[in-house]
């Protein structure tokens, strides 16, 4: 079992770049590593994905404009935003999947973009 703790939400201008962290308790080298985030009356939606081996993907709706990045050394994963909008605000999630019934979730970081 890994814990995920997620940081470097918070306020920022339409326009503007923040960086969320998402910290493992362990080891997350054999993980696929995801950010997911939740708009208030929204489902919950992928915003991006790494494997274990690097390979990432991105949600066409912030397609160059986010960047998912990790690093196993410091069991760590990042999400890089840019050119953000007003629509990105959302609570934003880690999430560890070694298998489909050994996921792990974060507890969540609130991201606001104001216009």
């Amino acid at each position: 079992q890994v814990q995920l703790v997620e940081s470097g939400g918070g306020l920022v201008q339409a326009g503007g770049s923040l960086r969320l962290s998402c910290a493992a308790s362990g080891s997350i080298f054999s993980y696929i590593m995801g950010w997911y985030r939740q708009a208030p009356g929204k489902q919950r939606e992928l915003v991006a994905g790494i494997t274990s081996s690097g390979k990432a993907n991105v949600a066409d709706s912030v397609k160059d404009r986010f960047t998912i990045s990790r690093d196993n050394g410091k069991n760590t994963v990042y999400l890089q935003m840019n050119s953000l909008k007003p629509e990105d605000t959302a609570v934003y999630y880690c999430n560890a999947e070694l298998s489909p019934r050994a996921t792990f979730w974060g507890q969540g970081t609130q991201v606001t973009v104001s216009s």
